[in-house]
């Protein structure tokens, strides 16, 4: 078994390494993740300039690779031959921070895992569902908990080519975790807030801030089962499809061809303005 460990909080981060030392159980590991923190940053493929990789250690001294681009590219580098050995699974993490309903299409930590997927590989990615009141981290149960999740998919065969799994643990001791659901994705509420400012030549200039997300904690979800002290379990799938939308839309007549003599109905005429700024 060969396990690709990675993450967006760069390779230095704590959790990388409670992570990696939790997959030595299971067989040899390759570490390669970003050199600096990406949190936040999306799916991201770097393609407007070179993607450089160089040899780092971690805190226990074990050999990782640095690379300075995204976690996607990081897993995309990996699976395209920086590494030599055949990757059996990918797993990312363990963020500090959860991550939770709208969150899996920001999030470098679950993205590394689609990245996998995309490359044909099982990802898993990791989350400990801390925030900033917390004055501890407990990396040691995230890591606990993704051993046994490992062991768990392991031991039944599921190590799949589109195996995506997005894993949310509570930030708890281990002995007080209630147990482990597998849940959906529940709905995560922003309260993204824009601050505009002006800079020495009196250009304006934005920063996207605000308070900190929260979500909805229904039965089922991630967001519910991990406020009740539960590690979610959610299975993803890159089919972004929506199928009920989907069969409405079939079901309307799209025989007439789009010409200019039969233009789309209620098209923009070429000189409405569609989009505006103003402050």
């Amino acid at each position: 078994m060969h396990i690709l460990v990675t993450n967006d909080d760069g390779v230095n981060a704590p959790g990388l390494l409670a992570l990696a030392q939790a997959m030595r159980q299971y067989g040899t590991i390759t570490v390669l993740a970003p050199d600096r923190n990406w949190s936040g940053g999306g799916h991201v493929k770097t393609l407007h300039r070179p993607l450089h990789v160089k040899e780092t250690r971690l805190a226990d001294g074990t050999l990782a690779l640095a690379a300075d681009g995204a976690p996607s590219d990081c897993v995309a580098l990996a699976t395209l031959g920086i590494v030599k050995e055949k990757i059996d699974l990918v797993v990312s993490g363990i963020n500090p921070y959860g991550n939770m309903g709208h969150d899996v299409t920001y999030s470098g930590t679950v993205i590394a895992a689609m990245e996998a997927v995309i490359s044909s590989t099982s990802g898993i990615a990791f989350s400990l569902a801390g925030n900033e009141h917390h004055d501890h981290f407990h990396y040691e149960t995230a890591a606990y908990v993704a051993g046994i999740i490992i062991g768990r998919i392991i031991a039944k065969g599921f190590l799949l080519p589109d195996l995506l799994l997005n894993v949310n643990v509570p930030n708890l001791p281990i002995e007080k975790l209630c147990g482990i659901r597998i849940t959906k994705q529940g709905m995560r509420v922003y309260n993204s807030q824009r601050d505009k400012r002006l800079d020495p030549r009196n250009a304006p200039y934005y920063w996207i801030g605000g308070d900190v997300p929260s979500g909805i904690p229904d039965e089922g979800t991630d967001f519910g089962m991990v406020a009740a002290g539960f590690v979610s379990i959610t299975p993803l799938d890159l089919d972004l499809t929506d199928y009920r939308r989907r069969q409405v839309l079939s079901a309307w007549d799209w025989a007439d061809p789009i010409t200019a003599d039969n233009p789309p109905e209620n098209e923009h005429s070429p000189t409405e303005p569609v989009h505006s700024f103003s402050d």
